[in-house]
């Protein structure tokens, strides 16, 4: 068997998430529109779950949304931070709870550091109960697409090379495999952007500072950024990327996922060729023979 590809540092992921901690309230506004939608979509849920599972906590945010809703009985909440974690510390890689612990399973950006996604979802599966929901959102790979651009130019024009810098998101385009691959049924992916403006580049990265979302890449340098990429940087975003108040725009694409564990009671899709209604009389419209259409 060949060894996993490990594409992050998860011993940096955490540092990063332990050092933004104590100040997170002042750079929460990306996890807190993660945390509205996440809760928009366990809203249209009508059951009552008696026990659920918020992976990836980032302290109290998201388990102060889901309180609202009422409608669960027990919240196990879990980082991989002490800081944030509210009743244990575990890491996103390994889900140490017993089979069928759950019935609802919840995470908020939090997945998007983990090497293995399939795997972490396999073993989130295992942990839930049949005919269990789990949402959770992530960050997608149109996030930061501006500071992207700038960053590789200076550093090509400057250094003369690209060191890895920014994390290869999701695309919203596989994360419907992604859930399949992991066995859950009835898949459901959207994805929104988000735009938000700063003064500077610099003020930017210091907000991806406070979230705990710096580069955290396995092949990362271990050295400082040169001051001179760093301005080159800075000064490209402000030619490119000004919005018309002359502030810079940044994109965030969260993605949210949705699935279900399996269950026999689940709808099933119908056997092809089994329909008992043409689509024309559904549609209200008029079925047109193949050879009566026209044309040479």
């Amino acid at each position: 068997m060949s060894a996993p590809v490990v594409v992050f540092d998860r011993r940096a992921v955490r540092r990063h998430r332990e050092r933004a901690a104590a100040g997170f309230a002042a750079f929460d506004f990306l996890h807190r529109a993660g945390a509205e939608r996440l809760v928009d979509r366990l809203d249209v849920m009508t059951r009552r779950f008696d026990r659920a599972l918020e992976f990836g906590a980032h302290g109290r945010l998201l388990g102060e949304a889901l309180a609202g809703l009422g409608r669960i009985d027990t919240l196990v909440s879990v980082d991989s931070a002490p800081g944030f974690a509210r009743d244990a510390v575990v890491d996103e890689e390994w889900v140490p709870f017993a089979a069928a612990s759950f019935d609802l399973v919840v995470g908020n950006l939090a997945l998007h550091w983990v090497n293995d996604l399939p795997g972490t979802l396999l073993q989130l599966r295992a942990a839930m109960r049949p005919d269990a929901p789990l949402v959770v959102s992530m960050l997608g790979g149109r996030t930061l697409a501006e500071l992207r651009d700038c960053l590789i130019a200076a550093e090509t024009e400057i250094a003369g090379g690209v060191r890895p810098r920014v994390s290869p998101f999701i695309d919203v385009r596989d994360a419907g495999a992604l859930l399949q691959r992991a066995g859950f049924a009835l898949p459901v992916v959207d994805a929104d952007l988000l735009t938000v403006t700063y003064p500077d580049a610099l003020a930017l990265m210091r907000d991806l500072r406070g979230m705990g979302e710096t580069n955290a890449l396995a092949e990362r340098s271990r050295s400082f950024t040169r001051r001179a990429v760093l301005l080159r940087a800075a000064a490209l975003y402000a030619e490119r990327y000004a919005g018309g108040s002359g502030r810079l725009e940044a994109t965030f694409e969260i993605v949210t996922l949705t699935g279900w564990t399996p269950s026999p009671a689940q709808p099933k899709p119908l056997r092809p060729g089994s329909a008992t209604q043409r689509l024309a009389t559904a549609l209200g419209s008029t079925e047109t023979p193949l050879d009566d259409r026209g044309g040479a």
